[in-house]
């Protein structure tokens, strides 16, 4: 028998696996918020709200908490043998990969091109206007969002 879609989006939304990931990801931004709070880099509601809801990178890392309760959930759910969890797994790797390796390379970059166009602009040679600097992540801050994620991802799984 096929549910309604109102029926499959109820069972979605009451999903543990669902609710691990969206769970880690709100725990995370709000450490990370806390954490801007105390060293004073919030200084406006439309930062705090995009720190809350949008901005990337610092302490802890919401892509790797997101990452490691999806995989924590599936692993519990449907084993560490099954097809699943080796994707989600795969998909940690690759993320964890990206947060310490390709991002934070790419932040050093943006940094030093900035530096030469500030350079250039200051002797009238070009218009530079500054690009986003983008820093990834240190080690520490993944290894907190895995932290993050792995806990509540089992905290979910124990208790469905």
């Amino acid at each position: 028998m096929l549910l309604s879609v109102k029926e499959q989006l109820k069972l979605f939304l009451a999903n543990p696996i669902f609710l691990a990931c969206i769970c880690s990801w709100f725990c995370s931004q709000f450490l990370k918020t806390i954490i801007a709070l105390l060293s004073h880099k919030i200084r406006s509601l439309s930062v705090l709200f995009e720190m809350m809801v949008w901005r990337t990178g610092s302490l802890p890392s919401s892509h790797s908490a997101i990452v490691a309760a999806l995989t924590t959930s599936i692993g519990f759910h449907s084993g560490i043998h099954s097809d699943v969890f080796i994707l989600s797994l795969c998909f940690l790797l690759v993320t964890v990969r990206d947060a310490l390796g390709v991002r934070r390379a790419n932040g050093i970059q943006a940094k030093r091109l900035n530096e030469i166009g500030k350079e250039l602009n200051r002797q009238n040679i070009v218009a530079y206007t500054p690009i986003k600097e983008v820093q990834g992540h240190t080690p520490l801050e993944v290894i907190a969002g895995l932290l993050i994620g792995f806990s509540i991802g089992l905290a979910f799984s124990l208790l469905q």
